[in-house]
């Protein structure tokens, strides 16, 4: 029987040259995360005027709810930093439970996207749920069509459309 490897065991090189490796979320890492989620949201929130400070407690609210919603829905999920040349440069979390795998959220920093980490750590969890015969399960929000093309191009089809999400599926070959 195929086994994957553990997602916090990849290292290596990127197409560029860039060097990649996951380590676990911790108590040091608030700021960056918080700064990571506002760089997701920064083209959505130009779009204020805000008052001073206003800004921030605005994006660290948000980032606490999602953080809190994931919680609740997968207590026991991994939460990991994405390290490019030994700089935080990113998020991945994932969820597990009996039915699937699910990528609660990815993110990567402006500066380090488009270097093929995404892609690799996506088909890594594709590896994974293959060999568990499970299906990788992700949320696409409906404006940002870049992703959704991303993920259509790794084999994610939408299986509902929830407005203003899309709910994208990768299926093992027996699922399909």
């Amino acid at each position: 029987m195929r086994r994957s490897k553990k997602l916090e065991d990849i290292q290596g090189s990127l197409p560029g040259g860039n060097a990649l490796t996951l380590r676990r979320v911790g108590p040091d890492d608030e700021e960056f995360l918080v700064a990571l989620y506002g760089s997701t949201r920064e083209e959505e929130l130009a779009q204020v005027e805000w008052a001073e400070g206003q800004k921030d407690r605005f994006l660290r609210w948000q980032y606490e709810l999602q953080r809190s919603e994931y919680q609740t829905r997968f207590p026991d999920a991994d939460y990991y930093i994405v390290v490019m040349d030994d700089q935080p440069a990113g998020r991945i979390w994932i969820g597990r439970d009996e039915q699937q795998i699910r990528l609660l959220d990815i993110a990567l920093l402006p500066e380090f996207q488009n270097r093929g980490a995404g892609t690799l750590l996506i088909r890594h969890l594709i590896d994974e749920a293959s060999v568990a015969g499970k299906p990788l399960r992700h949320m696409v929000f409906v404006l940002n069509s870049d992703a959704h093309r991303f993920y259509e191009r790794l084999g994610f089809v939408v299986i509902e459309d929830l407005g203003a999400y899309k709910h994208m599926e990768w299926q093992t070959e027996a699922g399909n």
